[in-house]
């Protein structure tokens, strides 16, 4: 039975190996190849949601028209118009994480948090702006700030090295 302790060192795929130090320029080829390819899918999924955004957010005003000349219910009213808003500024935000992990892999983790917790602050204000106090708006507030918090206590974060060092 061949194990990599019998096998000659150009067959074997050590630590080094990957790193392109152990003389194996292909396996290291494949793992930059894999590296880059997703960063440029990340990044052209990032620029089609920023596009997708954009052209619902342009379509607004046609929706405002046909809300405005409906008999709805200003809840109802008010609700459609948040919604609309909502789902353009979801996919900006959704830009923006897969930008983020695109152009930043190492710095993932914290930025996801911070910039997941947009999302549901974003649509808060849209039905302050839209409904004004209504239950949901508070409920995704709370979301957006516990969120945010998590984000600030995550090891690597600035608030978090400062409570590190405070006495």
């Amino acid at each position: 039975m061949m194990t990599s302790r019998n096998l000659p060192r150009s067959q074997t795929y050590g630590k080094d190996d990957l790193s392109g130090v152990g003389g194996n320029k292909t396996m290291t080829s494949s793992r930059e190849t894999r590296k880059l390819t997703s960063r440029f899918l990340l990044a052209l999924s990032s620029l089609l949601s920023a596009a997708g955004g954009a052209i619902h957010a342009a379509a607004f005003r046609k929706a405002l028209t046909a809300i405005s000349a409906s008999d709805l219910p200003h809840f109802y009213a008010g609700s459609s118009k948040a919604l609309w808003l909502g789902d353009s500024t979801t996919l900006f935000i959704v830009s923006l994480i897969l930008g983020v992990i695109a152009a930043r892999p190492s710095k993932a983790m914290q930025a996801i948090v911070v910039l997941v917790a947009l999302a549901p602050l974003a649509t808060a204000i849209l039905i302050y702006t839209f409904l004004g106090g209504f239950f949901a708006g508070h409920v995704l507030l709370a979301i957006a700030a516990l969120a945010l918090l998590a984000g600030m206590l995550l090891p690597g974060s600035a608030a978090c090295a400062s409570l590190e060092k405070a006495p």
